[in-house]
């Protein structure tokens, strides 16, 4: 599925990937959180992140924002938990509505769930757009 970036995405991915030699796939800038986040392909995690984070520390001066990796995956599963690798989620499901429409179901303790959600939905959003953008997921419910 192709992805089309604003100006400023470009601009960031170019240096990212300048920054890194890590390819990114897609970008996400959150102003209002003023975070960056990064979906590079699988297996670059090592070098965007860099030796203790060195790279990821150069990122956030050069953007002035907070920076996030997250790496891909072909499978829709995997990919959700690599999202919001931060909690434990236990299982995904996907299904389709009556609609057509792909649904993930993430199951997760309450805990978790919190750690999913993120602070005003941040977490949960964010996975919602990539998962979209990647797998035409119209919406991922935590149970």
């Amino acid at each position: 599925m192709s992805v089309k970036f604003t100006t400023n995405e470009i601009r960031y991915i170019s240096l990212f990937e300048t920054t890194t030699n890590a390819t990114v796939k897609d970008c996400i800038i959150d102003d209002e959180h003023d975070k960056v986040t990064f979906l590079v392909k699988k297996g670059d995690m090592g070098l965007a992140i860099g030796r203790r984070g060195s790279t990821i520390a150069k990122m956030q001066k050069s953007v002035d924002k907070s920076v996030e990796v997250i790496e891909h995956s072909d499978d829709p599963g995997e990919f959700i938990k690599n999202l919001l690798s931060s909690a434990d989620i236990k299982d995904v499901k996907i299904t389709t509505d009556n609609k057509g429409n792909k649904i993930a179901t993430l199951d997760l303790d309450s805990k978790n769930k919190r750690i999913a959600i993120g602070k005003d939905g941040q977490n949960i959003q964010r996975a919602r757009q990539f998962a979209k953008r990647h797998f035409k997921i119209s919406d991922i419910i935590i149970k």
